[in-house]
């Protein structure tokens, strides 16, 4: 739920950009149009440097309630907006609960899941982000004949967020928090649930043992990921997270309908439908793949895809564009 809130977010501006900024006042203004979108990235930066500390204080569960105050609040103001400070409130908030979220849902599944299924479950979680780009660009085919139809947008997106609320009132905590607060009777119960017997001493001496020695204690600081031996594993994980940004997915998911109706498609916001849907299908594949194939082949075959196609895209721009336009 929190992956398809992220997803939602990502695509619920993408078809009724144009009336947003018709409506409150600011139409024709690329920057101020970019702003309103981005400022929801700049509040998930913020909410994601804050993710670790509220976890350490309250736990998985706790946090995850908490953190869907700013997204409930923030869909029911943008959806409320009279103004341009009033969208970009609401956008900023809701990007705070986004930040938070995009770091604790993979922390969760890694401190709760058997290993042999957190690799499946990761993918798991990216589908849940598509299918909540694939629903926003659904719902946001009505916002080319309605001016209005933006805010019962963003009215919906606050649904998920009493869900998520709900929903965690029924699962575990993360046992390995537990047992970092000292609460070691419930850790074993929880481990010996999901896990099996035989895991239990296992499991508490591992993440007594990680407690201790990975650098979660008061005393750490961010510049020991610079340092050996943590320096490369830190430049690696870090330039893929990186290099996959400045590929430039974000700004087709933000800004495709507008982009395809300026080559000349009727209809931008169906268009985009399909950029969500191949995004779904590639989780898919992935989600199928990764156990079987591994994390690394599938990394170097999806960036060498991208590479062609960004090559052939670029080798013969002009005629696609000329073309489509004369259509």
């Amino acid at each position: 739920m929190s992956n398809f809130l992220f997803g939602y977010h990502i695509g619920v501006m993408n078809g009724p950009i144009v009336s947003i900024a018709r409506e409150l006042g600011f139409e024709g203004d690329p920057i101020l149009e970019g702003l309103v979108v981005s400022i929801f990235i700049a509040g998930a930066f913020i909410g994601s440097l804050s993710s670790g500390s509220l976890v350490d204080k309250l736990g998985c569960r706790r946090t995850f309630q908490i953190d869907t105050i700013p997204l409930i609040l923030g869909a029911i103001v943008s959806a409320q907006a009279h103004s341009l400070n009033e969208i970009l409130l609401g956008r900023f908030l809701v990007g705070l609960g986004i930040g938070v979220n995009t770091v604790l849902v993979p922390i969760y599944i890694s401190e709760v899941a058997p290993t042999k299924y957190r690799g499946s479950l990761g993918t798991l979680s990216h589908i849940g982000t598509c299918l909540g780009i694939i629903f926003s660009l659904c719902l946001g085919i009505p916002a080319e004949h309605d001016p209005h139809w933006w805010r019962t947008m963003f009215y919906i997106a606050s649904m998920p967020g009493f869900l998520l609320a709900l929903g965690m009132q029924f699962t575990v905590e993360s046992p390995r928090w537990l047992c970092r607060v000292g609460d070691m009777k419930d850790a074993q119960t929880i481990i010996r649930n999901l896990w099996g017997d035989s895991e239990v001493d296992k499991a508490i001496e591992e993440f007594q043992s990680n407690i201790s020695n990975d650098g979660t204690d008061v005393n750490s600081r961010w510049m020991q990921l610079l340092e050996e031996p943590h320096s490369r594993v830190a430049f690696i994980g870090g330039a893929l997270f990186v290099l996959q940004q400045f590929a430039g997915i974000n700004g087709v998911l933000y800004f495709s309908s507008l982009t395809f109706q300026d080559v000349g498609i009727a209809s931008g916001a169906l268009a985009s439908l399909f950029v969500g849907l191949t995004n779904f299908a590639g989780a898919l594949c992935a989600s199928y793949l990764m156990d079987t194939q591994g994390r690394r082949r599938l990394l170097i075959g999806s960036y060498l895809g991208m590479v062609h196609i960004h090559l052939c895209n670029w080798s013969r721009p002009s005629n696609w564009s000329h073309n489509s336009r004369t259509q």
